[in-house]
């Protein structure tokens, strides 16, 4: 059993030299800003959008912008929105990440995003994006911006909101660290040399835990995050590193695994994956996911021969990749 173990680790830390690895992604990024309502949210809401342009840039990712441009009575926000969408499921990108800056509502049973003109819904975005078959990640920076989840909540899809309901209802911080997290080296927890979005999540939570302390203040949202499409969320709090370590009460994948997928900004020293290659490693990363679940329902000796089963496939992808990479 000991020489098992060894074996494992061995593919482990070759594993850890080469994780995360991505090629250039067809993708595109959305920042929507909402109605500031006040200069000083004007301001703050322009600077969190200016860094999320400033990350598609450098990662070369088409970024579109709307809620900024001059407001028109002929054209609302919403309707740009949902016109962005519609022409996006035309000509579908790899990925598709939607920023939401601003403020939001809940009356009760229905969260709203706050525009200029007419407000827009959870359940309007998830009708447009329905017809999109992109991985896609959602990223509501608002108050109130919890009911999101379950609207949104689906498979091949990260939801990320600043409150934990629809009740937490002052201004959100959240989206202002998480602005800056996204392509923070300092995010990085699993050091492979680029930030995923789930890192980025767990440290614009933990700014922002420590941003109300820091003010003596009780904090007034709590982000969450939801990727396994069971309408639930989880919060940053039951993670060590980027492994959720407290269970489920089902057999759905824990959150966290495929927002650990999303990377914006990728390391272009690393070797790049084909896509083929990231496919296969993606489906193999989710079921190590599941198989930690189990852990506790199985045998020591059951649960080393599976995982043996998951990392040497993996070790294997990431040798042949590396051999193209070097013209072999």
């Amino acid at each position: 059993m000991k020489i098992v173990s060894a074996f494992l680790m061995l593919i482990l830390v070759s594993l850890s030299s080469s994780y995360g690895l991505e090629t250039p992604l067809k993708m595109s990024l959305i920042v929507v800003v909402g109605e500031p309502g006040e200069s000083t949210y004007e301001k703050m809401f322009q600077e969190w959008a200016d860094r999320w342009e400033q990350a598609a840039t450098k990662a070369q990712c088409q970024c579109v912008q709307i809620g900024l441009q001059k407001s028109t009575s002929e054209s609302h926000d919403r309707d740009v929105i949902l016109q962005t969408l519609k022409s996006i499921s035309e000509d579908q990108p790899e990925t598709l990440l939607i920023v939401m800056i601003g403020h939001g509502t809940f009356d009760g049973s229905k969260a709203k995003f706050n525009l200029r003109g007419p407000d827009i819904t959870a359940a309007e975005l998830n009708d447009k994006l329905s017809a999109i078959s992109s991985r896609i990640a959602i990223i509501n920076c608002t108050s109130a911006s919890g009911p999101f989840i379950e609207q949104l909540s689906a498979e091949n899809r990260v939801i990320i909101t600043a409150t934990q309901s629809g009740f937490e209802s002052n201004f959100a911080r959240f989206g202002d660290y998480l602005s800056k997290t996204i392509v923070d080296p300092a995010a990085d927890l699993d050091k492979d040399g680029q930030t995923s979005l789930l890192e980025a999540w767990l440290a614009a939570s933990k700014q922002t835990q420590e941003y109300y302390e820091s003010q003596s203040q009780l904090a007034t949202e709590h982000s969450i995050l939801d990727d396994n499409a069971d309408r639930k969320g989880t919060p940053a709090d039951w993670f060590r590193g980027i492994h959720l370590v407290k269970s489920t009460q089902d057999d759905a994948i824990p959150d966290g695994t495929f927002a650990n997928q999303f990377i914006l900004v990728p390391d272009q020293n690393h070797t790049a994956l084909s896509e083929d290659v990231r496919n296969k490693r993606d489906q193999l990363e989710l079921k190590l996911a599941k198989l930690r679940q189990r852990k506790l329902e199985l045998s020591e000796s059951e649960y080393l021969k599976e995982l043996e089963a998951l990392l040497i496939p993996l070790a294997e992808l990431y040798r042949e990749s590396n051999s193209q990479s070097d013209g072999n």
